[in-house]
């Protein structure tokens, strides 16, 4: 069945994983062929008129729309993963987490100085995994021309923590 707007597509699940959070599950997007199709094209759009170079995916599910659209585009597509999964040379960042730290990488020879990258992610929350991102293609040398996620949660002020950066959400939910 095809629904009208992408929110449609969106599963919440109240109360998990803890209570008094709306978690909101994506996966019934990727398992609808027209869910998945639109959700690529309405992250897409948001590229109109942006002169880039290169995209890159946040592991993980920045790689499922990521190479999408650059497939669409054909534009390259990099990968930023988890510390320790990338078989050459890399450059990390290492970002806070509400508990702990995680650590991020991307190959060393990924981006060209001058490039210009869109980073692309399934979600924005706090935005700290994004912003880790921006700081490794900037160490390359590269430029972040936009950040594109399909969803974003306000209540967790990621865009505040972007606010240098342009960024774009698909669907927007006002809380957590």
């Amino acid at each position: 069945m095809i629904r009208e707007k992408l929110e449609d597509y969106v599963r919440t699940i109240p109360d998990f994983p803890e209570p008094g959070i709306m978690f909101r599950d994506i996966t019934t997007i990727l398992s609808d062929a027209d869910g998945l199709k639109l959700a690529i094209d309405e992250m897409q759009k948001t590229l109109d008129g942006v002169d880039f170079d290169v995209i890159a995916g946040a592991e993980s599910r920045g790689f499922i729309f990521g190479a999408a659209i650059a497939y669409n585009m054909h534009k390259p597509f990099i990968l930023i993963r988890k510390k320790g999964k990338l078989p050459c040379e890399t450059v990390e960042q290492s970002y806070d987490l509400e508990y702990g730290q995680a650590t991020i990488e991307v190959h060393k020879d990924a981006v060209e100085p001058g490039q210009k990258v869109v980073i692309i992610d399934d979600l924005i929350a706090t935005g700290g995994t994004v912003e880790a991102a921006a700081k490794l293609i900037e160490k390359l040398g590269g430029e972040v021309a936009k950040m594109v996620f399909l969803m974003e949660l306000k209540g967790l002020n990621g865009r505040e923590k972007l606010a240098k950066y342009d960024v774009a959400s698909v669907i927007s939910y006002e809380g957590k």
